[in-house]
C-alpha cells in the first residue's frame, strides 16, 4: 500500500479542479436569486411599453401568479435533476455529471436569454433547474472523493460557500442590469460561465474513487499524482488505497462493489443508517424555514429601513456569505456534530425571537433575530449536510444516497415555500399582530427533526 503522508494537501492543479467542480454549486446559488432583482423590469412593471432591442422584446408581460410559476419551476427541474443524478454519476462518472450539469445550465440560460414569451422562459428555467439538481448532487460527492483526508471537511464546506457566493453575485449584478435593455445579461453571463466550464472539462480529472471502482488503476495513479503530488509516488503499488478511503478505514475491496441503485438503497438494511442520516440532515436544512425567512425578511426589515428593500436582501446575503467562512476553518477542529448542534440551537432560538418580535410589535427584535438566524444557519446547517454525505456513505452507495437526499431537499424546499404564507395566515387568524406564530412552528419542527438527526448521527 502506498504511503499517504504526502496526500494531506492539494497540488495547484488540485485546487483548480476544485474550482471547476464548484462552478456547478455557484450556478445553483446564482439561479436561486436570478429573477429577484430583475422582476420589475422583466415583467414590464417598470417600463412605458414593450420596445424591441436587437429584435427581442424589452420585457415579457406577466402577472404575479405567472411570475411565481416561472420562479418555482426551477425547483421542479431541480428535483428531476437530482432524481437522475446518480445514474449519470455511476454509469458515466463524476466528470460527465459535471458536464451534464453545465450543459443543461448553458442551454437553459441561453433559451431564457432570448425568450420573447413566458413559455420559453419557463422551459429554460426548468432546464436550468435540472442542471442545478445534477450539480448539487455531484458537487459534494466529487469534492469529497478528491479531497485529502486531513482537509476533507474544509474542502466540503466550499460547496455552501460557492452557493452563497452565487446568490451574492446575482443579487449584486441585478442592481446594475435591471434595465429594459440589460436584464437578459443576467442569463447570458450564467450561460458564458457554464460554457467555459464545458470547454475546460477536457483538461479536468475524473474522480479517483470512481476510476478505482471501475477497475482503471493506471488512471488512478496518474490522477493521484496530479491532485496530491506525492500521493502515488510508488509506481509499483497496484490499485492504491486512496487518501479519502484510508481516512474512513475502508479496504480496497469496498471499492469494487457494484454501485447501489436507488430502489436497492431504500431496502438495504446495511444502508439504512447512512440513508437516515443524510435524509434527516438535508430535510432539517430546509424545514428550518431558511428560505421562508429570507423571503419574509424584506417585509420586516423594510419597516426600519424604508425604501431600502433591495439593499436589505443584499445585506442579508452578504451576512450569509461572511458567516459561511468560519466553518471552513472550524469543521475539522470542532467536528461535524458540534458545529451542527451550535447552528441548530442558535437557529431555533432566533426563530422564537423572530416570532416574539412580530407578535409584540418589536421590529428591532425581529430584525436582529433574522440576522441571528441567518448567521446561525450559515455556520453549520447550511454547509455541513453536504459534507456529511460523503462522510457516512460507502463508495458504492454515495451516488444513490446523494440523489435521494438532495431530492428530499428539493421537495422540502418546495413544500416550505408553498405552505409558509397560507400557514402564517391560518395561525394568525388574519391578525397582523399574530404573524409571528408561524415561526414557533418552524422552531418546533426544527427541534424535532434535529433531535432525530442527532440520535442517528454519532460522528
Amino acid at each position: 500500500m502506498t504511503d499517504h503522508k504526502d496526500s494531506q494537501r492539494f497540488t495547484f492543479y488540485g485546487w483548480i479542479a476544485c474550482i471547476w467542480i464548484l462552478v456547478v454549486s455557484l450556478q445553483y446559488g446564482y439561479h436561486i436569486s436570478a429573477l429577484n432583482q430583475i422582476q420589475a423590469v422583466l415583467t414590464c412593471r417598470e417600463t412605458n411599453g414593450i420596445d424591441r432591442h436587437y429584435g427581442i422584446p424589452t420585457c415579457i408581460p406577466m402577472s404575479d401568479a405567472t411570475f411565481s410559476v416561472v420562479t418555482s419551476v426551477f425547483t421542479v427541474g431541480g428535483l428531476l435533476g437530482s432524481m437522475g443524478a446518480n445514474i449519470i454519476m455511476d454509469k458515466r462518472g463524476r466528470k460527465d455529471a459535471v458536464r451534464a450539469s453545465s450543459f443543461m445550465t448553458a442551454v437553459g440560460t441561453g433559451i431564457m436569454g432570448v425568450s420573447s414569451s413566458v413559455f420559453p422562459l419557463a422551459f429554460g428555467r426548468i432546464l436550468v433547474g435540472v442542471g442545478a439538481g445534477i450539480g448539487i448532487c455531484v458537487g459534494p460527492v466529487f469534492l469529497g472523493e478528491i479531497s485529502p483526508a486531513k482537509i476533507k471537511g474544509n474542502v466540503g464546506v466550499l460547496t455552501q460557500l460557492a452557493i452563497v457566493f452565487g446568490i451574492l453575485f446575482t443579487q449584486s449584478i441585478g442592481f446594475r442590469l435591471a434595465t429594459p435593455t440589460q436584464w437578459r445579461m443576467v442569463f447570458f453571463l450564467s450561460c458564458a460561465l457554464s460554457t467555459g466550464n464545458l470547454l475546460a472539462s477536457p483538461i479536468m480529472i475524473e474522480s479517483p474513487v470512481w476510476l478505482s471502482r471501475s477497475g482503471r488503476a493506471p488512471e488512478v495513479k496518474s490522477v493521484s499524482r496530479r491532485l496530491w503530488g506525492g500521493a502515488s509516488k510508488d509506481a509499483d503499488a497496484e490499485d492504491p488505497l486512496l487518501p479519502e478511503e484510508s481516512h474512513r478505514g475502508r479496504s480496497p475491496d469496498d471499492r469494487h462493489e457494484a454501485a447501489v441503485t436507488v430502489p436497492r438503497l431504500l431496502v438495504a438494511p446495511e444502508l439504512r443508517r447512512p440513508l437516515t442520516i443524510v435524509c434527516l440532515a438535508m430535510v432539517s436544512q430546509q424545514i428550518s424555514g431558511v428560505n421562508a425567512v429570507l423571503y419574509y425578511s424584506n417585509a420586516i426589515l423594510s419597516k426600519t429601513l424604508p425604501d431600502l428593500g433591495p439593499y436589505v436582501s443584499l445585506g442579508i446575503t452578504v451576512v450569509n456569505v461572511i458567516m459561511t467562512f468560519p466553518p471552513v476553518f472550524l469543521i475539522e477542529r470542532m467536528g461535524r456534530k458540534m458545529l451542527l448542534t451550535i447552528s441548530a440551537s442558535g437557529s431555533i432560538l432566533a426563530l422564537v425571537l423572530v416570532g416574539l418580535g412580530l407578535d409584540y410589535g418589536i421590529v428591532a427584535l425581529s430584525s436582529m433575530a433574522i440576522m441571528a438566524f441567518i448567521m446561525s444557519f450559515a455556520i453549520g446547517m447550511g454547509p455541513v449536510p453536504f459534507v456529511i454525505i460523503s462522510d457516512v456513505s460507502p463508495p458504492h452507495a454515495v451516488s444513490a444516497l446523494s440523489s435521494v437526499a438532495l431530492s428530499l431537499n428539493w421537495i422540502a424546499n418546495f413544500a416550505v415555500g408553498l405552505v409558509f404564507l397560507p400557514l402564517r395566515n391560518l395561525l394568525s387568524g388574519g391578525d397582523p399582530s399574530q404573524e409571528g406564530r408561524v415561526f414557533y412552528v418552524f422552531a418546533v419542527v426544527l427541534l424535532v427533526s434535529f433531535g432525530a438527526f442527532s440520535q442517528a448521527y454519532r460522528g
